[in-house]
């Protein structure tokens, strides 16, 4: 695990942290909160390695027996609490892995810390008995909480605990992130930050799995012959997309953002806002053709589509009626 300088857009939080670190006030509760993938494990593993520390800095020196531990997973005084039901976290886990544990001290560390993912899927009854284990903790206990929804968690624990939100990130520090440090291509780089819409985690998985660039050139294909296609050809799309159908919210989301670059193109002629810029004669080729009425109705429909799939209607159905809206203006 790297150190707090690996972090990417969250410097108002780290900053924050190594100040506290440096000030001997880190206190020992805390909510890290903010959607999937914007470095709620990634920031209080690196806090709890820090803490840790052999050399006591405000970084992980990297180097000494308490950071290799961590680095490794196998440090005896950082607990990562686990569940085996993928939907919630029980009481039985809360009491055993945290909250008859913590009353044992450190093994070898100043800190014992205790970091649960999800915890927003504890059941009340685990949330009350961890409660209580706050109402009285060991001075030498830290508690991280992460997870995606805070007001998930009962009011009486949010109030014993400092929060600290993961904010998303600029676009251009994720391109910047995704080509400097996973060596993707600018244009694709441009396209997955967009797409990730400043959560630096997703933007990370979608960059270096390669499935997503290719879906993304699936997506071109589709569009470019779009305008006026024969039906023949809106079956083919139809099938095709239906047998992607687990990727479909890519798909859509995809469609979205090339409409709204050829719209953006039509009422501005600007280049460098576009998206999909490497298809620059596509887009310009499609403004033309589409008016700002008709461009809006496809965008409608791009929404349309996915409300009506998260409520089971037809798939092939409402990708042809979607492609043939898509065709028609």
């Amino acid at each position: 695990m790297p150190g707090f300088d690996s972090v990417i857009g969250l410097e108002e939080v780290v900053d924050y942290l190594q100040n506290i670190i440096k000030s001997d006030k880190v206190a020992q509760t805390y909510i890290f909160y903010g959607e999937k993938g914007t470095g709620k494990k990634l920031l209080s593993g690196i806090l709890a390695m820090t803490l840790q520390c052999e050399k006591h800095g405000i970084e992980p020196c990297l180097e000494c027996s308490s950071c290799k531990k961590a680095e490794t997973r196998n440090h005896p005084d950082i607990i990562t609490v686990y569940h085996e039901k993928p939907a919630s976290i029980g009481i039985d886990e809360i009491r055993a892995q945290l909250v008859d544990d913590i009353l044992i001290r450190p093994e070898c560390s100043p800190y014992k810390i205790y970091i649960v993912p999800e915890a927003e899927k504890m059941t009340t009854q685990a949330q009350n008995a961890l409660l209580k284990t706050l109402e009285d903790l060991p001075k030498y206990a830290k508690i991280f909480l992460l997870t995606d929804n805070v007001d998930m968690l009962l009011p009486t624990i949010r109030s014993r605990c400092v929060h600290l939100a993961m904010r998303l990130v600029s676009e251009p520090k994720v391109k910047k992130y995704l080509m400097d440090a996973c060596d993707v291509p600018d244009y694709y780089a441009e396209l997955d930050a967009a797409y990730a819409q400043g959560n630096i985690g997703k933007a990370r998985d979608i960059a270096t799995s390669g499935e997503f660039h290719s879906r993304v050139d699936t997506c071109v294909e589709i569009l470019s012959r779009s305008y006026h296609m024969p039906m023949v050809q809106v079956n083919d799309c139809v099938k095709r997309l239906t047998e992607e159908k687990a990727d479909i919210d890519e798909y859509l989301e995809l469609f979205t953002m090339w409409f709204r670059d050829v719209l953006l193109f039509k009422a501005t002629a600007e280049v460098d806002k576009l998206v999909f810029r490497r298809q620059l004669d596509m887009i310009k080729k499609r403004a033309s053709q589409s008016s700002y009425e008709g461009l809006q109705e496809i965008l409608n429909a791009i929404e349309k589509v996915k409300t009506r799939l998260k409520s089971n209607v037809n798939f092939e159905l409402s990708i042809e009626l979607l492609l043939l809206t898509i065709r028609e203006n």
